[in-house]
């Protein structure tokens, strides 16, 4: 019989039993929901509420209970409904009329509300960790690739000349833009509901703070009918999810890219490859490509939590049971998605000779040979379309910038001299000296203090 059908005179109908159902998926709260069941009788028992007594007996049952749940021996019941309905039931059957004091002064819909902010308190910490670890590989990859240069793009043509590094700690500037969000969320996670009754508050002399503090919450809830229904917190988490999936995706491509025979400008582990069942020679990217593919996953919870929170008038709905599924599977998703690909990251090997090979062949030196021009007096836009020629023509006659003669220089502009031969890629890196930019000087200064931030240097 259901602990809350005192009004009806029958059962549910089995299937909507089933439907309305949510244990399979809020048992992961257990840990979360007797926390918060244990702060509360302690809680009851310092207002009054029940006896000293009555408090122990629940805590002792409650931690029972986790014991038994961690050891696999808790037996989850169908008919009721969720975990916090089955730790109810098992409390009142291990200790009696005691555990059925314990939902005094509280509603299903705060202590849900509870439950789910203190699971994305801890979630956010594990997320902050596993994005720290990332970076670590990604800085670790820049320091020993110091020196390197490669190809940088724009619309997957070569473009200009970078440092490796510097293409690296624009990924790093990525993520830490990522734990900012996280850390912006946790703030509003960080508030503490229970108390706010089912949408009204509760008519008993309760201690909201004292709650508060033994569950490590900074502040409490303002209004009860917000704190009842509001889960920008969870929307919160998926949109920052989002976007660290969305950055993700964006290296796991390069890394694709970068790994194929056309680019060849890295080589993968063995333990992060895969091979094919049917041609012996293929060592697949599928970590990368499976990275890119569950940032899907994750938008995809994101837009399902926002559609459902978009009509819901104040205050509970069971709408809201839709939010754990969609953010659970995010929170795993983003989480094992770092800690993988971190691990690929970190046993990269980067083909200096062959990204060398790609610098000499695409004329990335151009602009270097505008602005040269600029400097002896010309124009920009004449001095750009004097190199565009020069490009056009050098094409057609299968010659590179070093290979050009000075007579065959001065026949697209007259401004160039000898020093035109000083022009080459550690020039073209180092004439690039401000801020942000990829001169050696400066990017070692970002490295650094990049490693520092991490903890990889003190």
């Amino acid at each position: 019989m259901s602990l809350i059908r005192g009004r009806f005179q029958k059962e549910a109908d089995e299937a909507v039993k089933d439907f309305t159902a949510s244990i399979d998926f809020d048992r992961r709260l257990y840990h979360f929901d007797i926390a918060g069941s244990i702060a509360h009788a302690k809680m009851l028992a310092k207002q009054r509420i029940i006896t000293s007594g009555e408090s122990r007996a629940i805590i002792q049952g409650l931690q029972e209970i986790e014991e038994e749940i961690k050891g696999g021996q808790f037996q989850f019941r169908q008919e009721l409904e969720d975990i916090h309905m089955n730790i109810e039931a098992r409390l009142t059957e291990k200790i009696g009329q005691a555990g059925a004091k314990l939902h005094t002064a509280r509603s299903r819909n705060d202590q849900v509300a509870l439950d789910l902010r203190l699971f994305l308190k801890s979630s956010i910490n594990e997320t902050l960790e596993h994005i720290k670890t990332f970076e670590r590989a990604l800085l670790k990859q820049a320091d020993s690739n110091r020196k390197v240069i490669l190809p940088g793009y724009t619309h997957l043509q070569r473009a200009q000349p970078v440092l490796l590094a510097h293409h690296l700690l624009a990924y790093f500037e990525m993520f830490q833009r990522d734990a900012a969000r996280f850390e912006d969320c946790l703030k509003r996670t960080d508030v503490m509901p229970l108390g706010s009754g089912a949408l009204a508050g509760v008519a008993y002399d309760i201690d909201r703070q004292f709650v508060a503090d033994e569950l490590g919450f900074s502040q409490l809830s303002n209004n009860s009918l917000d704190a009842i229904s509001d889960r920008d917190f969870v929307i919160e988490y998926e949109a920052a999810a989002s976007i660290c999936m969305l950055h993700l995706s964006r290296l796991a491509e390069e890394v694709v890219l970068w790994s194929s025979a056309e680019f060849s400008f890295v080589g993968l582990d063995d333990a992060y490859t895969t091979g094919s069942s049917i041609m012996p020679q293929k060592k697949n990217p599928d970590v990368a490509e499976l990275s890119r593919g569950k940032t899907g996953r994750v938008l995809g919870n994101l837009v399902a939590i926002c559609t459902t929170m978009k009509g819901l008038p104040l205050s509970y709905n069971r709408d809201l049971q839709e939010d754990k599924e969609g953010l659970f599977d995010t929170v795993d998703t983003l989480n094992s998605t770092l800690t993988v690909f971190a691990g690929m990251l970190e046993t990269l090997s980067f083909k200096q000779e062959r990204m060398l090979q790609a610098l000499n062949q695409g004329y990335l030196l151009a602009t270097d040979l505008a602005d040269y021009l600029v400097k002896k007096g010309e124009a920009f836009r004449s001095a750009h379309a004097a190199v565009g020629k020069l490009v056009q023509w050098a094409e057609r006659e299968g010659k590179t910038f070093d290979s050009i003669g000075l007579p065959e220089y001065r026949q697209f502009s007259a401004l160039f001299e000898k020093d035109v031969y000083q022009i080459n890629f550690e020039a073209s890196l180092a004439s690039r000296d401000n801020p942000g930019a990829t001169a050696p000087r400066r990017v070692n200064q970002a490295l650094d203090s990049a490693m520092k931030i991490t903890g990889l240097t003190g």
